[in-house]
Protein backbone atom coordinates (compact mmCIF):
# COMPACT_ATOMS: atom_id res chain seq x y z
CA UNK A 1 0.00 0.00 0.00
CA UNK A 2 1.28 3.26 -0.85
CA UNK A 3 1.51 5.73 2.29
CA UNK A 4 2.24 9.57 2.27
CA UNK A 5 5.77 10.40 2.71
CA UNK A 6 4.62 11.64 6.45
CA UNK A 7 1.75 9.82 8.22
CA UNK A 8 -0.73 11.46 9.78
CA UNK A 9 -0.79 11.32 13.71
CA UNK A 10 -3.80 9.59 13.64
CA UNK A 11 -2.84 6.92 11.33
CA UNK A 12 0.28 6.12 12.75
CA UNK A 13 -1.57 6.20 16.44
CA UNK A 14 -3.77 4.13 15.38
CA UNK A 15 -1.19 1.88 14.11
CA UNK A 16 1.18 1.95 17.29
CA UNK A 17 -2.47 1.13 19.44
CA UNK A 18 -3.07 -1.94 17.25
CA UNK A 19 0.44 -3.66 17.22
CA UNK A 20 2.29 -4.92 20.33
CA UNK A 21 4.49 -2.50 22.50
CA UNK A 22 7.40 -3.86 20.40
CA UNK A 23 6.58 -3.86 17.00
CA UNK A 24 7.99 -2.34 14.18
CA UNK A 25 6.14 0.62 12.58
CA UNK A 26 5.16 -0.64 8.95
CA UNK A 27 3.61 2.56 7.53
CA UNK A 28 6.97 3.40 5.62
CA UNK A 29 6.54 5.70 2.35
CA UNK A 30 8.47 7.74 0.22
CA UNK A 31 10.26 10.89 1.38
CA UNK A 32 9.08 14.55 0.49
CA UNK A 33 10.82 15.34 -2.55
CA UNK A 34 14.29 17.14 -1.98
CA UNK A 35 17.71 17.58 -3.40
CA UNK A 36 20.12 15.20 -2.66
CA UNK A 37 17.42 12.47 -1.52
CA UNK A 38 18.70 8.48 -1.73
CA UNK A 39 15.80 6.89 -3.41
CA UNK A 40 16.37 3.97 -0.99
CA UNK A 41 15.50 6.82 1.84
CA UNK A 42 12.12 5.52 3.58
CA UNK A 43 10.05 8.12 6.16
CA UNK A 44 7.16 7.39 8.20
CA UNK A 45 6.62 9.26 11.78
CA UNK A 46 5.49 8.70 15.11
CA UNK A 47 3.97 10.10 18.07
CA UNK A 48 4.93 11.03 21.61
CA UNK A 49 4.44 13.05 24.57
CA UNK A 50 4.75 16.20 24.20
CA UNK A 51 5.22 16.72 28.18
CA UNK A 52 6.54 13.08 29.37
CA UNK A 53 4.98 13.99 32.85
CA UNK A 54 1.68 14.39 31.51
CA UNK A 55 1.40 11.23 28.95
CA UNK A 56 -2.03 11.35 28.20
CA UNK A 57 -2.27 14.92 27.42
CA UNK A 58 -0.87 16.32 23.57
CA UNK A 59 1.54 14.98 20.99
CA UNK A 60 4.20 15.61 19.42
CA UNK A 61 4.95 14.52 15.84
CA UNK A 62 8.66 13.24 14.98
CA UNK A 63 9.31 12.44 11.57
CA UNK A 64 12.19 9.61 10.91
CA UNK A 65 13.91 7.69 8.50
CA UNK A 66 15.70 5.08 7.08
CA UNK A 67 17.76 3.12 4.65
CA UNK A 68 17.19 -0.49 5.01
CA UNK A 69 20.54 -3.07 5.45
CA UNK A 70 20.98 -4.72 1.94
CA UNK A 71 22.33 -7.76 3.27
CA UNK A 72 19.37 -8.60 5.95
CA UNK A 73 21.21 -12.03 6.41
CA UNK A 74 24.47 -9.79 8.58
CA UNK A 75 21.94 -7.23 10.12
CA UNK A 76 22.70 -6.29 13.11
CA UNK A 77 20.03 -3.88 14.37
CA UNK A 78 19.73 0.20 13.67
CA UNK A 79 22.29 2.92 13.54
CA UNK A 80 20.09 5.95 14.68
CA UNK A 81 22.24 9.29 13.35
CA UNK A 82 21.84 12.03 16.48
CA UNK A 83 21.97 15.81 14.76
CA UNK A 84 23.98 18.43 16.33
CA UNK A 85 22.82 21.64 17.01
CA UNK A 86 20.65 22.10 18.96
CA UNK A 87 18.60 22.88 16.31
CA UNK A 88 19.92 21.03 13.70
CA UNK A 89 17.49 18.54 11.30
CA UNK A 90 18.76 14.84 10.71
CA UNK A 91 15.36 13.31 8.81
CA UNK A 92 17.98 13.09 5.16
CA UNK A 93 21.24 12.53 6.97
CA UNK A 94 20.91 8.26 5.89
CA UNK A 95 21.01 9.71 2.11
CA UNK A 96 24.21 12.08 2.92
CA UNK A 97 25.48 8.95 5.03
CA UNK A 98 25.31 6.11 3.14
CA UNK A 99 27.54 7.97 0.71
CA UNK A 100 30.00 7.94 3.41
CA UNK A 101 29.91 5.04 5.85
CA UNK A 102 32.22 1.97 4.79
CA UNK A 103 30.35 -0.95 3.31
CA UNK A 104 30.87 -2.98 6.52
CA UNK A 105 28.57 -0.99 8.57
CA UNK A 106 26.13 -0.39 5.95
CA UNK A 107 25.66 -4.15 5.91
CA UNK A 108 25.13 -4.49 9.31
CA UNK A 109 22.93 -1.75 10.14
CA UNK A 110 19.74 0.22 9.14
CA UNK A 111 20.63 3.89 9.01
CA UNK A 112 17.73 5.87 10.97
CA UNK A 113 17.28 9.80 10.54
CA UNK A 114 14.71 11.58 12.07
CA UNK A 115 14.22 15.63 13.09
CA UNK A 116 14.25 16.19 16.99
CA UNK A 117 10.87 17.81 18.47
CA UNK A 118 10.44 21.33 17.21
CA UNK A 119 12.89 21.13 14.37
CA UNK A 120 12.36 20.96 10.22
CA UNK A 121 9.20 18.05 9.84
CA UNK A 122 8.88 17.16 13.82
CA UNK A 123 6.24 19.87 15.07
CA UNK A 124 8.97 22.87 14.27
CA UNK A 125 8.86 25.38 16.51
CA UNK A 126 9.19 29.45 16.02
CA UNK A 127 9.60 32.54 18.07
CA UNK A 128 8.44 34.58 15.14
CA UNK A 129 11.52 36.38 15.45
CA UNK A 130 12.17 40.05 13.43
CA UNK A 131 14.90 39.97 11.01
CA UNK A 132 17.46 42.47 12.93
CA UNK A 133 16.98 39.80 15.14
CA UNK A 134 18.30 36.59 13.24
CA UNK A 135 21.58 38.32 12.43
CA UNK A 136 24.56 35.93 12.88
CA UNK A 137 26.17 38.59 15.68
CA UNK A 138 22.98 38.58 17.20
CA UNK A 139 22.40 34.58 17.29
CA UNK A 140 25.34 34.32 19.13
CA UNK A 141 25.90 37.36 22.06
CA UNK A 142 28.72 39.42 20.83
CA UNK A 143 28.82 42.11 22.50
CA UNK A 144 29.79 45.87 21.23
CA UNK A 145 33.25 47.01 19.41
CA UNK A 146 33.87 48.53 23.22
CA UNK A 147 33.12 45.54 24.66
CA UNK A 148 29.98 46.39 26.30
CA UNK A 149 26.79 44.68 26.74
CA UNK A 150 23.82 46.64 27.26
CA UNK A 151 22.66 45.85 23.29
CA UNK A 152 23.09 42.37 24.27
CA UNK A 153 20.23 42.89 27.43
CA UNK A 154 17.67 44.00 25.27
CA UNK A 155 18.01 41.86 22.83
CA UNK A 156 17.88 38.74 25.04
CA UNK A 157 14.96 40.37 26.87
CA UNK A 158 13.05 40.34 23.85
CA UNK A 159 13.93 37.50 22.65
CA UNK A 160 12.69 35.89 25.54
CA UNK A 161 10.04 37.33 25.47
CA UNK A 162 9.03 36.58 22.05
CA UNK A 163 9.34 32.94 22.84
CA UNK A 164 7.37 32.85 25.34
CA UNK A 165 4.63 34.93 23.29
CA UNK A 166 4.73 32.85 19.94
CA UNK A 167 6.21 29.77 20.43
CA UNK A 168 3.12 27.86 21.75
CA UNK A 169 3.44 25.25 23.99
CA UNK A 170 6.17 22.91 22.86
CA UNK A 171 8.74 25.81 23.55
CA UNK A 172 8.26 24.41 27.44
CA UNK A 173 9.13 20.84 26.76
CA UNK A 174 12.47 20.70 24.50
CA UNK A 175 15.03 19.12 26.47
CA UNK A 176 17.67 17.24 26.24
CA UNK A 177 16.39 14.69 28.72
CA UNK A 178 13.27 14.78 26.38
CA UNK A 179 15.32 14.59 23.82
CA UNK A 180 16.51 11.37 25.11
CA UNK A 181 12.96 10.12 25.57
CA UNK A 182 11.94 10.40 22.30
CA UNK A 183 14.80 7.89 21.01
CA UNK A 184 13.71 5.39 22.89
CA UNK A 185 10.69 5.96 21.85
CA UNK A 186 12.08 5.79 18.52
CA UNK A 187 13.82 2.50 19.25
CA UNK A 188 10.35 1.03 20.88
CA UNK A 189 8.32 1.71 17.61
CA UNK A 190 11.16 0.62 15.28
CA UNK A 191 10.86 -2.88 17.57
CA UNK A 192 14.42 -3.07 18.55
CA UNK A 193 15.27 -4.11 22.01
CA UNK A 194 18.27 -2.01 21.54
CA UNK A 195 19.82 0.91 19.93
CA UNK A 196 23.04 2.15 18.81
CA UNK A 197 23.86 5.08 17.50
CA UNK A 198 26.28 8.00 16.00
CA UNK A 199 25.80 11.34 17.85
CA UNK A 200 27.63 14.54 16.80
CA UNK A 201 28.48 17.84 18.49
CA UNK A 202 25.08 18.53 21.05
CA UNK A 203 24.17 15.31 19.45
CA UNK A 204 27.08 13.81 21.93
CA UNK A 205 24.86 15.39 25.17
CA UNK A 206 21.93 14.18 24.28
CA UNK A 207 23.56 10.82 23.02
CA UNK A 208 25.47 10.97 26.72
CA UNK A 209 22.22 11.85 28.60
CA UNK A 210 19.77 8.68 26.62
CA UNK A 211 22.79 6.84 27.79
CA UNK A 212 22.48 7.58 31.37
CA UNK A 213 18.94 7.85 31.16
CA UNK A 214 18.24 4.63 29.61
CA UNK A 215 21.35 2.52 29.84
CA UNK A 216 20.03 -0.98 29.00
CA UNK A 217 18.85 -0.31 26.01
CA UNK A 218 21.90 0.97 24.21
CA UNK A 219 23.98 -0.97 22.18
CA UNK A 220 26.63 0.19 20.74
CA UNK A 221 27.35 4.38 21.23
CA UNK A 222 29.76 6.48 18.87
CA UNK A 223 29.92 10.00 20.61
CA UNK A 224 31.92 12.60 18.20
CA UNK A 225 33.30 16.00 18.92
CA UNK A 226 31.95 15.82 22.35
CA UNK A 227 30.36 18.47 24.70
CA UNK A 228 31.25 19.52 28.03
CA UNK A 229 28.38 17.54 30.30
CA UNK A 230 29.19 19.66 33.18
CA UNK A 231 25.22 19.25 35.12
CA UNK A 232 25.80 22.79 36.92
CA UNK A 233 26.64 24.47 34.02
CA UNK A 234 25.25 22.14 30.67
CA UNK A 235 24.91 24.92 27.67
CA UNK A 236 26.54 27.65 29.85
CA UNK A 237 29.94 25.92 29.27
CA UNK A 238 29.28 25.09 25.59
CA UNK A 239 28.89 28.81 25.04
CA UNK A 240 32.51 29.51 27.20
CA UNK A 241 34.23 26.93 25.05
CA UNK A 242 34.44 28.58 21.98
CA UNK A 243 36.47 30.95 23.18
CA UNK A 244 39.21 27.86 24.14
CA UNK A 245 38.47 26.14 20.57
CA UNK A 246 38.96 29.04 18.42
CA UNK A 247 42.50 29.65 20.25
CA UNK A 248 42.72 26.16 19.62
CA UNK A 249 41.94 25.88 16.22
CA UNK A 250 42.78 29.35 14.95
CA UNK A 251 47.12 28.27 14.08
CA UNK A 252 45.77 25.62 11.84
CA UNK A 253 44.04 28.28 9.87
CA UNK A 254 47.29 30.71 10.51
CA UNK A 255 49.72 28.21 8.82
CA UNK A 256 47.48 27.23 5.99
CA UNK A 257 46.93 31.30 4.84
CA UNK A 258 50.61 31.82 6.03
CA UNK A 259 51.91 29.20 2.92
CA UNK A 260 49.33 31.24 0.72
CA UNK A 261 50.93 34.69 1.70
CA UNK A 262 51.65 35.29 -1.76
CA UNK A 263 47.68 34.19 -2.68
CA UNK A 264 46.16 36.26 0.23
CA UNK A 265 48.92 38.85 1.89
CA UNK A 266 47.42 37.74 5.35
CA UNK A 267 51.24 37.22 7.10
CA UNK A 268 54.55 34.77 6.30
CA UNK A 269 54.09 33.10 9.55
CA UNK A 270 50.75 31.77 11.64
CA UNK A 271 51.57 34.56 14.17
CA UNK A 272 51.55 37.47 11.36
CA UNK A 273 48.25 36.00 10.36
CA UNK A 274 46.88 36.33 13.69
CA UNK A 275 48.11 40.04 14.10
CA UNK A 276 46.17 40.96 10.62
CA UNK A 277 42.89 39.07 12.08
CA UNK A 278 43.01 41.04 14.96
CA UNK A 279 44.07 44.29 13.77
CA UNK A 280 41.23 43.68 10.69
CA UNK A 281 38.48 43.03 13.15
CA UNK A 282 39.73 46.13 15.40
CA UNK A 283 38.95 48.32 12.37
CA UNK A 284 36.04 46.89 11.04
CA UNK A 285 34.64 47.77 15.07
CA UNK A 286 35.47 50.95 13.88
CA UNK A 287 34.73 51.20 10.11
CA UNK A 288 32.54 48.30 9.16
CA UNK A 289 32.35 47.57 5.45
CA UNK A 290 29.29 47.71 3.22
CA UNK A 291 28.32 44.17 2.12
CA UNK A 292 25.94 43.70 -0.33
CA UNK A 293 23.76 40.61 -0.10
CA UNK A 294 24.70 40.18 3.34
CA UNK A 295 21.01 39.71 5.12
CA UNK A 296 19.68 40.67 7.61
CA UNK A 297 23.29 42.47 8.28
CA UNK A 298 24.42 45.06 6.01
CA UNK A 299 27.65 45.50 7.37
CA UNK A 300 31.26 43.21 7.34
CA UNK A 301 31.74 44.48 11.03
CA UNK A 302 34.38 43.19 13.47
CA UNK A 303 32.08 40.84 15.17
CA UNK A 304 30.82 39.64 11.75
CA UNK A 305 34.14 38.59 11.00
CA UNK A 306 34.70 36.97 14.74
CA UNK A 307 31.65 35.11 13.92
CA UNK A 308 32.84 34.29 10.29
CA UNK A 309 36.21 32.85 11.48
CA UNK A 310 34.65 30.77 14.05
CA UNK A 311 32.31 29.01 11.05
CA UNK A 312 35.36 28.82 8.95
CA UNK A 313 37.42 26.86 10.98
CA UNK A 314 34.87 23.88 11.55
CA UNK A 315 36.50 22.56 8.08
CA UNK A 316 39.73 23.12 6.58
CA UNK A 317 37.35 23.30 3.25
CA UNK A 318 36.39 26.68 4.56
CA UNK A 319 39.68 28.41 4.71
CA UNK A 320 39.82 29.73 1.75
CA UNK A 321 36.00 31.56 1.75
CA UNK A 322 37.77 33.31 5.36
CA UNK A 323 41.53 34.11 3.34
CA UNK A 324 38.98 35.70 0.31
CA UNK A 325 36.83 37.95 2.78
CA UNK A 326 39.68 39.08 4.70
CA UNK A 327 41.78 40.32 1.72
CA UNK A 328 38.82 41.81 0.35
CA UNK A 329 38.00 43.55 3.30
CA UNK A 330 42.09 44.30 3.34
CA UNK A 331 41.84 46.08 0.40
CA UNK A 332 38.62 47.33 0.73
CA UNK A 333 37.91 45.56 -2.34
CA UNK A 334 34.50 43.98 -3.70
CA UNK A 335 33.38 41.27 -0.37
CA UNK A 336 32.47 38.14 -1.73
CA UNK A 337 28.63 37.25 -1.38
CA UNK A 338 28.22 35.48 1.80
CA UNK A 339 26.54 31.99 1.80
CA UNK A 340 23.79 32.37 3.91
CA UNK A 341 20.86 30.18 5.08
CA UNK A 342 17.12 30.94 4.83
CA UNK A 343 15.36 32.89 7.32
CA UNK A 344 12.63 29.84 8.09
CA UNK A 345 15.53 27.86 9.10
CA UNK A 346 17.11 30.31 10.80
CA UNK A 347 13.94 30.88 12.53
CA UNK A 348 13.18 27.14 13.69
CA UNK A 349 17.05 26.74 14.45
CA UNK A 350 16.73 29.99 16.66
CA UNK A 351 13.90 28.67 18.60
CA UNK A 352 14.98 25.40 19.30
CA UNK A 353 18.35 25.83 20.37
CA UNK A 354 17.17 28.90 22.82
CA UNK A 355 14.50 26.09 24.20
CA UNK A 356 17.27 23.59 25.07
CA UNK A 357 19.80 25.72 26.35
CA UNK A 358 17.41 27.33 28.50
CA UNK A 359 15.15 24.65 29.38
CA UNK A 360 18.12 22.39 30.37
CA UNK A 361 19.46 24.69 33.14
CA UNK A 362 19.09 28.09 34.76
CA UNK A 363 21.22 30.97 33.42
CA UNK A 364 22.37 34.14 35.49
CA UNK A 365 20.93 36.81 34.63
CA UNK A 366 22.95 39.87 36.62
CA UNK A 367 24.58 42.75 33.94
CA UNK A 368 27.11 43.80 36.23
CA UNK A 369 28.91 39.88 36.64
CA UNK A 370 28.50 39.38 32.51
CA UNK A 371 30.05 42.86 32.28
CA UNK A 372 32.69 41.93 34.05
CA UNK A 373 33.49 37.80 32.76
CA UNK A 374 33.32 39.75 29.62
CA UNK A 375 35.84 42.13 29.82
CA UNK A 376 38.05 39.48 30.96
CA UNK A 377 37.22 37.39 28.52
CA UNK A 378 38.32 39.53 25.71
CA UNK A 379 41.70 40.11 27.23
CA UNK A 380 42.55 36.36 27.56
CA UNK A 381 40.83 35.22 24.54
CA UNK A 382 40.55 38.51 22.05
CA UNK A 383 39.76 36.06 18.87
CA UNK A 384 36.28 35.62 20.36
CA UNK A 385 35.52 39.01 21.40
CA UNK A 386 34.35 38.32 25.36
CA UNK A 387 31.49 36.51 23.26
CA UNK A 388 31.64 33.20 24.93
CA UNK A 389 30.79 34.73 28.24
CA UNK A 390 27.96 37.41 27.79
CA UNK A 391 24.69 37.39 28.61
CA UNK A 392 21.94 35.83 26.29
CA UNK A 393 17.72 35.24 26.18
CA UNK A 394 18.65 32.12 28.95
CA UNK A 395 18.70 35.17 31.26
CA UNK A 396 15.59 36.23 31.06
CA UNK A 397 13.70 32.79 30.04
CA UNK A 398 10.38 32.96 31.95
CA UNK A 399 9.89 29.07 32.08
CA UNK A 400 12.06 27.41 35.07
CA UNK A 401 13.52 24.21 34.18
CA UNK A 402 11.20 21.14 34.42
CA UNK A 403 13.92 19.17 35.43
CA UNK A 404 17.79 19.06 36.98
CA UNK A 405 20.33 18.39 34.74
CA UNK A 406 21.48 14.52 33.86
CA UNK A 407 24.90 14.08 35.71
CA UNK A 408 26.34 11.79 32.90
CA UNK A 409 27.10 8.35 34.55
CA UNK A 410 29.66 5.29 34.69
CA UNK A 411 26.92 3.14 35.16
CA UNK A 412 26.07 0.88 32.24
CA UNK A 413 27.22 -1.05 29.63
CA UNK A 414 31.08 -0.36 28.14
CA UNK A 415 29.63 0.18 25.19
CA UNK A 416 30.67 3.46 24.64
CA UNK A 417 33.45 5.00 22.13
CA UNK A 418 34.28 9.02 22.05
CA UNK A 419 36.32 10.26 19.48
CA UNK A 420 37.48 14.04 19.08
CA UNK A 421 39.87 16.38 17.55
CA UNK A 422 42.50 17.66 19.97
CA UNK A 423 41.85 21.02 18.14
CA UNK A 424 38.01 21.78 18.16
CA UNK A 425 36.54 25.00 17.65
CA UNK A 426 32.99 24.16 18.95
CA UNK A 427 33.53 21.55 21.65
CA UNK A 428 37.17 21.57 22.66
CA UNK A 429 39.38 18.64 23.69
CA UNK A 430 39.65 20.11 27.12
CA UNK A 431 35.82 19.73 27.19
CA UNK A 432 35.91 16.51 25.84
CA UNK A 433 37.92 15.11 28.21
CA UNK A 434 35.50 15.80 30.81
CA UNK A 435 33.27 14.07 29.01
CA UNK A 436 35.64 11.02 28.58
CA UNK A 437 35.93 11.30 32.88
CA UNK A 438 32.12 10.95 33.40
CA UNK A 439 31.44 7.82 31.52
CA UNK A 440 34.65 6.15 33.22
CA UNK A 441 34.88 2.38 32.50
CA UNK A 442 31.98 2.49 30.35
CA UNK A 443 34.03 4.36 27.39
CA UNK A 444 36.79 4.98 25.92
CA UNK A 445 38.43 7.98 23.82
CA UNK A 446 40.06 8.30 20.57
CA UNK A 447 41.50 11.87 20.43
CA UNK A 448 42.86 12.72 16.70
CA UNK A 449 45.89 15.00 15.94
CA UNK A 450 43.32 17.40 13.83
CA UNK A 451 41.65 20.22 13.70
CA UNK A 452 37.95 21.08 12.55
CA UNK A 453 34.24 20.10 14.18
CA UNK A 454 33.28 16.14 13.21
CA UNK A 455 35.89 13.47 13.31
CA UNK A 456 34.26 10.18 11.77
CA UNK A 457 34.60 10.29 8.01
CA UNK A 458 35.11 14.17 8.19
CA UNK A 459 38.75 14.32 8.16
CA UNK A 460 40.71 11.48 6.62
CA UNK A 461 42.48 10.37 9.61
CA UNK A 462 42.41 6.67 8.85
CA UNK A 463 43.40 5.67 12.18
CA UNK A 464 40.54 7.34 13.55
CA UNK A 465 37.51 6.08 10.79
CA UNK A 466 39.00 2.58 11.05
CA UNK A 467 38.77 2.66 14.61
CA UNK A 468 35.07 3.76 14.55
CA UNK A 469 34.15 1.67 12.03
CA UNK A 470 35.85 -2.00 13.64
CA UNK A 471 34.06 -0.73 16.87
CA UNK A 472 30.47 -0.25 14.67
CA UNK A 473 31.01 -3.64 13.24
CA UNK A 474 31.99 -5.84 15.96
CA UNK A 475 31.46 -3.94 19.07
CA UNK A 476 35.07 -4.30 20.70
CA UNK A 477 36.13 -1.28 22.67
CA UNK A 478 40.01 -0.68 22.50
CA UNK A 479 41.82 -1.75 25.15
CA UNK A 480 42.90 1.95 26.31
CA UNK A 481 42.22 5.47 24.89
CA UNK A 482 43.93 6.20 21.47
CA UNK A 483 45.89 8.51 20.11
CA UNK A 484 45.41 9.15 16.16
Amino acid sequence: MKTPALLSAAALTTALLAAPAHAAVTQWGACLPGEGIDPRQECTTIEVPMDYSAPGGPSVTLAVSRIKTARPEVRRGVLLIIPGGPGSPGLNRPSTLVKKLPQEVLDRYDIIGFDPRGVGKSSPVSCGLAPADLSLTRLKPYPDAAGGIAENAAWSRRIAEACARNGGPLIRHISTRNHARDIDRIRVALGEDKISYWGVSYGTYAGAVHATMFPGTTDRVVLDSNDDPDPHKVSRQWLANYAVGVEDSFPDFGAWAAARDSDYGLGADAAAVRRTFLDLAARLDREPLAWPGAKPEQQLTGNLLRETLLNALYSTANYPMLAGLMKAALNRAELPTPNQPEEAALQNTAAHAGATMCNDIEWPNSIARHEQQVKRNRVVYPLTAGMPVNLGPCAYWPFKPAEKATRISSRGPANVLLIQNLRDPSTPYSGALKMREAFGQRARMVAVNSGGHGVYLANGNACGDRTVTDFLVTGHLPARDRKC
